[in-house]
């Protein structure tokens, strides 16, 4: 499959080939002229190359590829698509006559989800009162997660009891008991609730009075009372603020964005109580000091690792990178190369030593003879790596993310990612000399658009970024499914419309862009995801385009019910996206592409954009105009150590970064 980068080569190409003739061919005619597919589906395509007249060229050949979309489906030269995870995928036929300029069509193919498989509806109140008005939330699934966006029908089993819209809007009419149903092809989700006669006589929030800080979450208790003082149990209100500039989600959690006075409202059959908040600025700034630099090498820099001891950092390269760099930091504001760790690669996208700092393990991306994987190393001296072994076996496409986890049960295994396949493998390498596959474990194996591209392992789950599939939680050890290193469990899943989301960048970037979960960071009672969108073409007006503009947005999921995660906060960059993570104590830590490097804070609960709830504490560009692209940032990531933030920037170099520990006054 060809990217956009190299469909651009291709009419360079042709371009380039000026002294040839031009072909006899002058359009292709591709059928059946679809725009869409089902995931799953496939279908044969045939092009006919035509001449000016309108007639066929016989001695025309006809090469099918593919182009735009990475994951969204596959074509083979022959014209044959196979449909995988929903977004579009471009197609081209190159019609070519020996000697002559070759002629190339292309088309655009939406890939749709599959038939509906399942419906969910929420919220799903015990009771209602008369009067009452709650509004119901459905979505209808394929059977692969993907969200249909069909509007469903709603139903009420009797209207003299609760009537509800076609948007999902329940008023109670009368005591009884109802189900509302909401339906999609013929697929129908029924939730049943009492309706009980409207005793209300008060309502008190819970506090009624409260001083916060922009950005803290405030939670509010409903209390509602009959004539007799008796408490009513188990009701669900309608919430609202005033002024708008915040939320409150539905459980009652309320974070306003800008200092001032916020009054609450709860609201439930005909009745309404109110709470008064005052918030404060949220005063979290800090300064920050480039302590020091190592400039771009030869190659691209990909990701950081430092040693426990905190005296020697581990860079990867890009680009046609071969090798692992070790870097002497202890004098961090004079970083030198002490060795290279050189392999056949041409990416080395992870590094990460064992909690010891006995060894390390680095990926293998790229190699020439298709020898994809981990290499493990030998620290015997932390500034001189050694190779002592690799695992390639079975890693054909390369692997983006390793992660070193100790169990005392299971000892050390190595949890790595193969970039072709989607599987998760699991190494031991508790005799690190001799590493052995134990496990590999896939969301949906053997399927189209199944892209695993990072792990986090902790307290015996391993949190996947699913590219099409989103946050996948496995059982790799902690017990809550049976699972272990060697028998892999499926926990839960977190999975979420990246063609929805993103539709903006698709509108101006074009069809066939990029767009996955790309990280996953499980910190606490959230997992930090992050996607990685680009644009399948350059966007016009764009701020330093030759760096490859970067979207995406990184959400904060609530994982305290581990069967049931769900997102309550996000972080999107005005400009650039979010690629790799990193948290210490209550801070967060991000390489956010073209918007540099970032830190928030992340202390108590979170909800809401946090940007706009304040909690933004350091940004530092690092771009360089001396850099690979002139003063254009592409930070990656991050790792902190010993007060330090270690930050890589693709095109930049590896910055040392300190963040002072006290606070700058910087209140609007």
């Amino acid at each position: 499959m060809i990217a956009p980068a190299l469909w651009l080569m291709l009419q360079q190409q042709q371009q380039q080939q000026a002294p040839l003739p031009p072909s006899p061919v002058a359009r292709v005619v591709i059928t059946p002229g679809l725009s869409a597919l089902t995931a799953g589906d496939t279908i044969r395509l045939s092009a006919q190359p035509l001449d000016s007249t309108g007639r066929p060229v016989a001695e025309a050949s006809i090469r099918f590829v593919g182009s735009g979309g990475r994951f969204e489906g596959r074509v083979d030269s022959t014209g044959l698509v196979t449909a995988g995870s929903t977004g579009t995928l471009g197609v081209t036929a190159i019609a070519n006559v020996r000697g002559t300029r070759p002629v190339l069509q292309r088309i655009e193919i939406r890939m749709l989800p599959g038939p509906t498989a399942r419906v969910e509806v929420s919220p799903v109140p015990p009771r209602l009162v008369v009067g009452q008005t709650l509004l119901l939330e459905a979505r209808a699934l394929s059977a692969a997660g993907d969200p249909r966006n069909d509007k469903l029908r709603w139903r009420s089993s009797s209207t003299r009891i609760a009537t509800v819209s076609q948007d999902g809007l329940v008023t109670a009419i009368a005591p009884g008991r109802v189900t509302i149903s909401a339906r999609l092809d013929q697929v129908e989700q029924p939730v049943s609730f009492e309706i009980r006669p409207n005793t209300i006589a008060s309502l008190a929030l819970s506090p009624a009075s409260v001083s916060a800080r922009q950005g803290d979450v405030v939670r509010f208790t409903l209390v509602a009372r009959d004539s007799t003082g008796r408490t009513i149990a188990a009701l669900t209100p309608a919430w609202s603020l005033s002024p708008g500039k915040g939320m409150i989600d539905r459980d009652g959690a309320f974070v306003g964005y800008e200092a001032g006075s916020y009054e609450v409202t709860a609201t439930i059959g005909g009745r309404a109580a109110r709470a008064l908040v005052k918030l404060t600025w949220r005063d979290v700034r800090r300064p920050a000091e480039v302590v020091g630099r190592l400039p771009r090498t030869e190659f691209s820099t990909e990701e950081v690792w430092v040693h426990p001891d905190g005296k020697v950092a581990y860079l990867g390269t890009g680009s046609g990178g071969d090798r692992m760099y070790a870097i002497d930091i202890t004098d961090p504001a004079h970083p030198v190369v002490t060795d290279s760790l050189m392999a056949n690669t041409r990416r080395v996208n992870d590094i990460m030593t064992t909690p010891d700092g006995r060894f390390l393990v680095h990926t293998r991306e790229g190699a020439s003879d298709r020898k994809n994987g981990i290499v493990i190393a030998s620290l015997e001296d932390p500034a001189h790596p050694r190779k002592i072994a690799e695992f390639t076996e079975g890693v054909s496409g390369g692997v983006h993310s390793a992660f070193i986890y100790q169990q005392p049960k299971y000892g050390t295994h190595v949890y790595l990612t193969n970039d072709a396949t989607g599987y998760m493998h699991v190494i031991d390498i508790n005799d690190p000399y001799h590493p052995t596959e134990v496990a590999r474990w896939s969301s949906r194996p053997d399927q189209m658009g199944n892209y695993v591209h990072d792990v986090d392992v902790q307290d015996g789950l391993a949190y996947l970024s699913y590219w099409n599939d989103g946050l996948v939680i496995v059982d790799v050890g902690n017990g809550i499914r049976g699972g272990s290193p060697s028998s892999p469990q499926l926990v839960s899943q977190y999975k979420y419309d990246l063609n929805e989301l993103y539709r903006d960048v698709e509108a101006t970037g074009g069809p066939g862009f990029i767009r996955g979960t790309h990280t996953a960071w499980r910190h606490n009672q959230y997992v930090f995801i992050a996607d990685e969108v680009f644009p399948a073409a350059a966007v016009k007006g764009a701020r330093d385009a030759a760096a490859f503009r970067a979207y995406g947005r990184m959400q904060v999921i609530d994982v305290t019910d581990l069967f049931h995660p769900r997102a309550v906060a996000w972080y999107e960059p005005e400009y650039g996206g979010v690629h790799n993570v990193w948290v210490a104590g209550d801070t967060l830590y991000l390489g956010a592409y073209n918007a540099g490097f970032r830190a928030f804070d992340i202390s108590g609960e979170l909800r809401g954009d946090l940007r706009a709830a304040g909690r933004e504490m350091v940004h530092v560009n690092t771009a360089d105009m001396d850099g690979h692209m002139q003063n254009a940032a592409m930070t990656w990531g991050v790792v902190v150590k010993n007060g330090l933030a270690y930050v890589n920037d693709d095109v930049n170099g590896l910055w040392i970064i300190r963040m002072e520990s006290r606070r700058e006054n910087l209140t609007p």
